[in-house]
């Protein structure tokens, strides 16, 4: 396979980088109890946290540690209005990643697996705090398929299937949780194609399910909640400036696509939705990668809402 930089080409995760702050306060916005409660949080997803050269891969190992810092100001409504009394939320997460794939083929693709383990730090200001360990994430089954051409330009792509395992730090009882307490699903497709010489554009698509919480945050009054089915996408799109740097622009959207539930019944006007564009670089040297991604979100509703810096190092062996 063909390789950017004399690096053996790696696949570039991110399954589900779990941005891992899943805040408890944030599915009940101002601690509503049952009946005025609005809203059903999504778990921490891969909003931008994949982002250049993302559909390229082949056999070998891959290890990756990525941090996320954020600064959500404000929490949006059903509206994009904020939520009166809702604060801000501070939060500094790692991930660590572990991925391999056999040089053996199945459908045409390499097959592989991988695990990502998560922590963080979270600082919700009046509602509390919380540090520790987060949710895991593990795929037992990824294809990706060895570079193609489609009318003349080169693609690479990539299958993953994604569980979500909530072994996270978690209590009904805290307004802060570092674990959404509930299994998921998120299958997702990748793709990098090359429409120019020197120049990339990369795509992620993601569908999301989410499982029953049998045990919600105790002044929810609730018995059980589900977040809502939800599809989300990144983008890049990028200019090799110099050897192995590639500048361009970066972004992601979400939409959450069913309500979620609270004891079984759908709650009206409570989907999430948010978009953000920003600036970002990779910087290849060997077998090392340098990502540095920053985005500035917009058109939220029903959830946290601010600036977004993600800064990654990757080394493929």
């Amino acid at each position: 396979m063909k390789s950017l930089g004399g690096a053996f080409l790696r696949f570039s995760w991110f399954l589900i980088s779990k941005q891992i702050l899943f805040i408890a306060i944030l599915m009940i916005h101002s601690g509503m109890t049952m009946e005025g409660q609005s809203h059903v949080a999504e778990p921490s997803l891969n909003l931008g946290d994949s982002s250049f050269l993302d559909g390229i891969g082949g056999p070998g190992f891959l290890t990756e540690q990525m941090n996320d810092f954020e600064h959500d100001g404000r929490i949006t409504n059903s509206s994009g209005q904020t939520e009166p009394g809702s604060g801000s939320v501070n939060s500094v997460s790692g991930l660590s990643h572990v991925a391999w794939l056999a040089h053996q083929r199945v459908l045409g693709g390499w097959y592989g697996m991988e695990v990502v383990g998560t922590a963080a730090y979270v600082d919700a200001g009046s509602q509390g705090h919380r540090g520790g360990f987060g949710d895991l994430t593990v795929s037992p089954f990824i294809l990706q398929w060895p570079e193609k051409r489609v009318f003349g330009i080169p693609i690479d792509q990539r299958f993953d299937v994604d569980f979500g395992v909530p072994v996270g730090r978690y209590s009904p009882t805290s307004n802060v949780n570092l674990s959404s307490n509930a299994f998921n699903v998120q299958p997702y497709y990748a793709i990098t194609a090359f429409p120019k010489k020197r120049i990339e554009t990369s795509w992620r698509f993601h569908y999301l399910w989410n499982a029953t919480n049998d045990a919600p945050p105790i002044n929810t009054g609730a018995q059980s909640t589900q977040a809502g089915q939800a599809i989300h996408f990144n983008a890049t799109a990028a200019y090799n400036l110099y050897k192995g740097l590639w500048i361009g622009a970066n972004g992601y959207y979400l939409k959450q696509i069913t309500d979620g539930r609270i004891n079984g019944v759908s709650l009206s006007n409570s989907p999430e939705q948010v978009g953000a564009v920003g600036p970002g670089m990779v910087w290849n040297v060997g077998h090392w990668y340098y990502y540095a991604n920053f985005y500035q979100e917009l058109g939220a509703e029903n959830r946290p809402t601010g600036p977004k810096l993600v800064l990654r190092i990757e080394k493929v062996f």
